[in-house]
């Protein structure tokens, strides 16, 4: 009978000695706390939001955000209304490819306030751009031509995603430059993009991330193609 029961309490010693540790550092730390001055406690109150801010920014930056879908312009693909997580990590170790959803600006747009920086200091601004969702069609060095409404990469039909229809607009064949990219929205019957004289092709540097997934509203979670 001793046999069996020592497992259990070794266990139980083992309990034991946890919760007697657990409790030594609390107590060694309200003896802390209680012999720190206003300022010292201040300070350590003030460190937990300034890391979740830090770690939030570093995030934001260079991991990825979540973006909401305004707009039908990526009808049926993307819904109004949902929110897409994009990546900025895709394009951190890798490049855009043909046929990827982004999250882009564009050329000289300013957000809804008509403004286009914030100054903080001389040596600090923070743009800001109105957020667009388009899938990229055409590559730097490919070929686009849009004729009768259908587009065309490299003499090959880019067939309408959704099937809805396309503005009867041409674009005069154009080979894109070292650092233009194509946008189009899957409605291209409705979407503003680079086939509007407005915008045309962006820059790499407008291209902020690469959408992977829908993830609200939950029962709407599925990847992004």
């Amino acid at each position: 009978m001793q046999t069996e029961k020592q497992p259990a309490t070794q266990t139980q010693n083992i309990f034991q000695r946890y919760w007697a540790w657990r409790k030594k550092r609390k107590a060694i730390a309200k003896e802390k706390e209680k012999n720190m001055t206003l300022s010292q406690k201040v300070w350590s109150w003030l460190v937990l939001p300034i890391y979740a801010l830090l770690i939030a920014l570093v995030v934001h930056l260079f991991v990825g955000e979540l973006v909401r879908v305004d707009g039908t312009s990526m009808t049926n693909t993307l819904q109004d209304s949902e929110i897409v997580w994009c990546s900025k990590l895709a394009y951190t170790f890798g490049e855009p490819q043909r046929n990827d959803i982004v999250i882009c600006h564009y050329p000289g747009r300013v957000n809804e306030l008509g403004r286009s920086a914030i100054h903080f200091s001389a040596g600090l601004t923070l743009n800001q751009y109105t957020i667009f969702v388009k899938r990229l069609v055409a590559l730097p060095g490919d070929t686009v031509e849009i004729t009768g409404g259908h587009l065309y990469v490299n003499g090959e039909l880019v067939p309408d995603p959704e099937k809805m229809g396309s503005v009867p607009r041409d674009y005069a064949k154009r080979t894109l430059g070292e650092d233009e990219y194509f946008m189009v929205g899957d409605n291209r019957l409705t979407s503003h993009d680079s086939r509007a004289n407005d915008v045309g092709p962006i820059s790499r540097s407008e291209i902020m991330g690469k959408v992977t997934n829908v993830v609200f509203p939950l029962s709407n979670w599925r990847a992004a193609e």
